[in-house]
């Protein structure tokens, strides 16, 4: 005697099908909008600070104590903050969207459906301590850290664009060993500059209130201590670029690394231009972009150091799996 399925398990197994079971054109196109709209909100983020409009809603979750929304009394300053508030809300969608996408995938691409769960997950943190810097009257210290977490949220979105072009099943290092050291090595002093310059940040004009606090540090000084890992990451990448020449073709570093440096040289020469223009919001915000793009590019070349044994091909003309 034969039974029909369940009403729940029917329904759960329709909206199953309606989700791709593969890598499709609409995921990868997902994949490119979680990284642009994580960019874009540090685009955003940094517009409110810089036009003093850190404390355009007074309170969080709320805009004032009785209102969701910004009133009239707050002005631009309140229209300002919210508007980024609320960017925050599509970047959950999008990121839900690309979750959606691949979670079918779960057994055979693992790395997919996690990579973009971190990413949800990171942009609800993300809002939470966004909410805790305005309790806390946009403390510098938060404020870092706000960015600090767009920053590792931009290379796992990152990550993520890498891997849903990249080919399935295991990988291995397609380098020699020093020449990975040498990338790896660059990666570090990418975080050193960044997190100098947040620290930086803090000592600067730009608070995003007039009443917020400064963290003490002597602003002329540290442009200088920025400067300095600035400098040696530039040369590094210098000599990562030459070396990816002669590295396995298939890798495409010399694309990588040439990315890498072409957003090095332009963040070093918005910098010099900034710091000597007195700090104009249009440059100090492009500044913003710039550092958390270099993260992006860093985080790809990381990332294209491994090649699926599949594909991987050696001087002989054998690969990987042979």
């Amino acid at each position: 005697m034969s039974h029909a399925p369940a009403p729940a398990a029917s329904h759960s197994s329709a909206v199953q099908a309606l989700l791709p079971d593969r890598i499709t054109r609409y995921t990868r196109v997902l994949a490119w909008l979680v990284l642009v709209t994580n960019i874009v909100i540090v685009g955003t983020g940094g517009l409110v600070r810089l036009t003093g409009s850190g404390m355009g809603c007074e309170t969080w979750p709320y805009c004032t104590s009785d209102s969701l929304v910004p009133t009239p009394e707050l002005g631009i300053h309140g229209l300002i903050e919210f508007g980024n508030r609320t960017l925050t809300g599509v970047l959950v969608i999008v990121a839900l969207l690309a979750f959606l996408s691949v979670v079918r995938l779960w057994n055979a691409r693992p790395e997919l459906p996690r990579l973009t769960l971190a990413v949800g997950i990171g942009i609800i943190l993300q809002a939470v301590i966004g909410g805790i810097t305005v309790w806390l009257h946009l403390h510098p210290a938060i404020v870092g850290l706000h960015f600090l977490i767009s920053a590792a949220l931009v290379a796992v979105a990152a990550a993520y664009v890498v891997r849903v072009y990249a080919e399935p099943g295991p990988r291995r290092l397609a380098v020699p060993g020093r020449y990975a050291a040498l990338v790896h090595t660059t990666s570090v002093f990418v975080l050193i500059t960044v997190v100098i310059g947040i620290l930086l940040t803090g000592s600067g004009p730009h608070a995003g209130d007039d009443a917020a606090a400064r963290n003490g540090l002597d602003p002329i000084f540290w442009q200088h201590v920025h400067s300095w890992p600035a400098y040696i990451l530039l040369a590094l990448t210098l000599v990562v670029f030459a070396g990816s020449f002669r590295m396995p073709k298939v890798l495409r570093l010399p694309l990588w690394s040439g990315l890498l440096l072409g957003v090095e040289a332009l963040q070093i020469v918005v910098g010099l231009w900034q710091a000597r223009a007195g700090l104009p919001i249009a440059l100090v915000n492009i500044h913003m972009v710039l550092a958390v793009s270099l993260v992006a590019a860093m985080t790809a070349l990381v990332l294209h150091l491994k090649a699926p044994l599949a594909v991987l091909t050696f001087a002989d003309g054998s690969t990987a799996g042979s």
